[in-house]
């Protein structure tokens, strides 16, 4: 694994680049990110290229040793492109321009700005494409960060158009598509469509579900127009994108398919505080993040890295951009980078360098202090190398004995239709992971279309739109498959599945779901030591369901190899339906200590400590400890190597 830092020379005076570049080789550094935000110095006046500055920084950081990520500029258009091409600009749920001033004003539909960042990227990639030392790029830089995948501006609304033509053909498919008989809906041609924005109440459901996907294939798209001339200029380069936590608004499959690996930005207590974690898990996580955070994206990115992924900014310290900031708990910043570097990471990368003592990001911390002393990550990081050192060669990630199933589309069905406002898909899917998790499992997160074969547990949290093909493979995986509330309960175009829910999955599952409750807050419903809370789905089926709540409704429905979970479950409940189905298949069904977390690479077992206080694991874990110690600190981290 690389560890690497994000830099800006375009930040400092000259004269300290090449001592920067000596201390980041000392540190241990291998890789610098440097270009992403830095348009306005690559280009100053239209037309007119500043490479003089740029290819000196290079030679810098390259006469040290280092190797070099090099990022598209295109997330920072430059003022005087806005100014030439107003037209570039994303728009708000109104049509109305957002402004210059900030970042990532684009909108990804654009006709202007897809042809000028073509060009500035061709630019780039012919100067720089062949150069021994950029051996990664960065297409652009958080895509739809700062809510800028969605722009209703003319572009997008005239591709949206063209987009819908494309995928019904005849404007009578749409209409019975999104039943727009209903409130009066009906168009007569696609031109007479817009983007299901600002309306006066609800709009069509299906109407908003394709306006989401479409929206999520502009950004594919233009990623793709980056991705073809970086492969045409630098055909040897390692490509990637820098994705996000918690971040769903676009499908990032796509994405990831189309570079070499998958990277995102690892800020786990900003997102802890982001997130929708109750305020006694953020006060005990506050300086840990949740351990289920880091390790849940991870995985994500890993699958949509077909294998492949890394970490292009790691939180060293407090962030600035959260409602609260704490510091990490010393050790974190040791601890994110093993716990990647367990999951397969091929890069860690620090951001940053140094903190900013101007601008918007002054107040994000750095490996190094804005008097560039070293803060407390830079020492850890230096840890991370030492760490590595012993663990001799990496053996890439086994594919795991269990998966999740996980699904954007699936996210945009229940927060187009939540039917209850406690219904976050994004946190019932994290519960089924941390359940997973708690039992010590190595955990693949796949998308529905995955292979499915090999796997002796598949877990589907929720999965609204879910085909006969799909159940088929599921059902012929030989695997022990749980599904959650709301799979199968919608068309493809978000309609009621006939013969209601849960659709197609009734040919391995003989129920029927005639009616489902959003249940009020602090109303819970009870059964042999389990609670049900937020959502309950009402079955009709001759099987006997596992449990009844003390109302009388069932509670869990097996068939075979198939399990379906009709309601919010707590903690208890999902992890006495994960034992049952660990033992039907053979394997472990303990669950860990609190706040200890596993993951293992080759012959390496590496456990994490989040929890508060010392952990005596000895007995635990089979193997000779290489790292750590049997008795782990908190924000320690002990590794094994099995014989």
């Amino acid at each position: 694994m690389k560890l690497g830092v994000c830099y800006y020379p375009e930040h400092w005076p000259e004269r300290q680049w090449a001592e920067d570049a000596a201390r980041m080789k000392a540190l241990g550094l291998s890789l610098v990110r440097i270009g992403e935000f830095a348009w306005s110095r690559i280009e100053p006046q239209p037309g007119q290229y500043d490479w003089d500055w740029l290819d000196r920084a290079i030679a810098t950081l390259a006469q040290a040793g280092l190797e070099i990520c090099l990022g598209t500029p295109t997330a920072t258009p430059p003022k005087w492109l806005i100014d030439a091409h107003p037209d570039i600009l994303p728009c708000d749920a109104h049509g109305r321009p957002r402004t210059f001033g900030s970042r990532r004003h684009y909108s990804f539909s654009s006709k202007t700005y897809r042809r000028e960042s073509a060009r500035i990227v061709e630019a780039m990639a012919q100067r720089y494409g062949s150069h021994p030392a950029v051996t990664w790029w960065q297409t652009d830089n958080e895509y739809g960060c700062h809510n800028t995948v969605e722009s209703n501006d003319p572009d997008a609304r005239a591709a949206f158009r063209a987009w819908l033509a494309d995928l019904y053909g005849e404007i009578g498919a749409l209409n019975a598509a999104w039943g727009t008989v209903f409130w009066s809906q009906e168009y007569r041609s696609f031109d007479e469509v817009d983007p299901p924005l600002a309306t006066v109440t609800e709009p069509n459901p299906s109407h908003v579900l394709d306006w989401r996907c479409f929206s999520s294939d502009q950004v594919a798209d233009y990623n793709a127009m980056q991705v073809e001339i970086l492969r045409r200029y630098a055909p040897n380069a390692t490509l990637t994108h820098n994705f996000m936590g918690h971040f769903t608004e676009f499908d990032h499959y796509p994405v990831g398919a189309q570079v070499d690996v998958s990277t995102w930005d690892s800020y786990p207590l900003g997102f802890l505080e982001q997130a929708w974690w109750d305020n006694q898990t953020k006060l005990t996580h506050m300086r840990t993040g949740h351990p289920d955070f880091a390790a849940f994206h991870h995985d994500l990115y890993r699958g949509t890295g077909r294998g492949r992924f890394g970490v292009m900014e790691q939180q060293p310290g407090p962030v600035n951009w959260a409602r609260y900031n704490p510091a990490p708990l010393p050790g974190m910043v040791r601890l994110w980078s093993l716990e990647a570097y367990a999951h397969g990471a091929e890069l860690v990368s620090y951001f940053r360098w140094r903190q900013a003592p101007f601008a918007q990001e002054q107040m994000h911390a750095g490996l190094n202090r804005p008097d560039l002393s070293p803060d407390i990550a830079s020492a850890e990081a230096a840890a991370v190398i030492e760490d590595m050192a012993t663990f001799g060669a990496p053996a890439s990630p086994q594919k795991a004995k269990v998966a999740l199933v996980y699904d954007y589309e699936s996210h945009w069905v229940i927060e187009t239709q939540p039917q209850g406002k406690s219904f976050w898909h994004q946190e019932l899917v994290f519960l089924f992971y941390t359940a997973l998790r708690r039992f010590g499992l190595d955990v693949d997160i796949i998308p529905i279309d995955a292979d499915f074969s090999g796997y002796d547990l598949i877990t589907v949290p929720c999965q609204p739109m879910l085909n006969g093909g799909d159940v088929t493979r599921l059902i012929e995986s030989g695997a022990q498959v749980l599904f959650g509330p709301r799979t199968g309960s919608k068309t493809h175009t978000l309609q009621i599945a006939d013969g209601l829910a849960p659709g197609s999955l009734k040919k391995a599952l003989p129920i029927t779901i005639p009616r489902v409750e959003s249940l009020r807050p602090g109303h819970v419903e009870q059964a042999n030591g389990f609670t049900i809370s937020r959502w309950l789905e009402h079955v009709e089926s001759d099987l006997e369901p596992l449990w009844r709540l003390k109302s009388g409704h069932g509670l869990c429905y097996q068939s075979g190899a198939i399990t379906y979970l009709n309601a919010w479950p707590d903690t208890a409940l999902l992890e006495a339906l994960t034992a049952r189905l660990l033992t039907a298949k053979g394997l472990p069904a303990a669950i860990l200590p609190e706040g200890l977390r596993v993951r293992r690479r080759g012959d390496l077992t590496f456990v994490f400590n989040y929890g508060s206080k010392m952990q005596d694991i000895s007995g635990l874990f089979e193997g000779e400890c290489i790292r750590g110690d049997t008795m782990l600190a908190p924000a320690g981290v002990t590794v094994f190597r099995q014989s």
